[in-house]
């Protein structure tokens, strides 16, 4: 097989890379153009330069948005990564155990973005829902409809329970992944099962840790259907992440322009953040010796 006949699978791509390219690249193209502008109608638009990105830099209620987006996002990661991690070691390697563990642990994530918020609006009401009216029965006052503190905590529960799974699979994965030998060799040196988790356990699971992070992270930097059908955003601003805030200022107030400068910082904000990771997944692939 000679030189062109190995690259003619290059030309089988590029009908993919070029619809991809056109469905990412107009609508971003749109957006950057409305953000230049005031828009009044269909045929009514002025431009403004870059007066909306001024107005979104020192917007204050977009620093708080950003300020709650970066605590929910960090509290889910030192939630989730441990939760995760403990779970993975307590599933059985092998056998029907092991299946039935892997099949059970993935349900969670099966269930659409939407319908998780409507499950936990039923769970945890105060007067029907099975976990809200067990903790009210205790006489402690718990309802995440009138409360900031108590909707922060429904909004973390349901997260943590709707994507610990990913986490514990990609956990279980690099723990398969580590040869038996390595085990044995600590065995027979007398090591404990912290020794063994420290010294061989958690670093080989460094590669799949690091892309659970990630992952984690920007999904949640993300997140809007959970918390939109749970709480709409509220009691007040409470869980008004960055994505509420910008479909309400697209939607609710219809600043198509202000939506779309914010729309591009929030977009160079998660870029920012995908090349910091990617950055870190690099120095742990590359010092990762066997």
């Amino acid at each position: 097989m000679n030189k062109w006949e190995d690259n003619k699978a290059w030309f089988m791509v590029i009908p993919v890379f070029l619809v991809v390219a056109v469905s990412a690249i107009l609508p971003l193209m749109t957006v950057v153009n409305y953000s230049l502008q005031d828009i009044f109608g269909p045929d009514q638009r002025v431009f403004v330069g870059l007066e909306w990105y001024k107005d979104a830099l020192t917007d204050s209620r977009l620093h708080d948005a950003l300020k709650r987006q970066l605590m929910f996002s960090s509290l889910v990661l030192l939630i989730e990564i441990p939760l995760g991690i403990l779970i993975a070691l307590m599933m059985p390697k092998k056998g029907w155990g092991a299946s039935l563990s892997l099949v059970l642990v993935a349900l969670p994530l099966l269930i659409p973005w939407n319908v998780i918020g409507t499950i936990w609006i039923i769970f945890m009401r105060p007067d029907i829902g099975l976990l809200g009216a067990a903790v009210n029965g205790l006489g402690i006052p718990f309802d995440h409809t009138a409360s900031p503190f108590a909707a922060w905590v429904t909004v973390m529960l349901m997260e943590v329970w709707h994507w610990t799974p990913l986490v514990v699979l990609l956990a279980y994965a690099g723990l398969q992944a580590i040869p038996e030998a390595y085990f044995q060799a600590a065995r027979i040196d007398g090591a404990s099962a912290w020794s063994t988790f420290r010294y061989i356990q958690l670093p080989k699971m460094r590669g799949v840790l690091t892309i659970a992070v990630l992952l984690r992270f920007m999904d949640s930097f993300l997140i809007y259907a959970e918390p939109f059908v749970l709480t709409g955003g509220g009691p007040g601003n409470s869980t008004t992440f960055l994505s509420i805030y910008l479909v309400k200022l697209a939607v609710g107030q219809f600043d198509l322009g202000p939506a779309a400068a914010f729309s591009i910082i929030y977009f160079l904000i998660v870029l920012l953040f995908c090349w910091l990771f990617y950055q870190v997944l690099l120095k742990v692939g590359t010092g990762d010796k066997p």
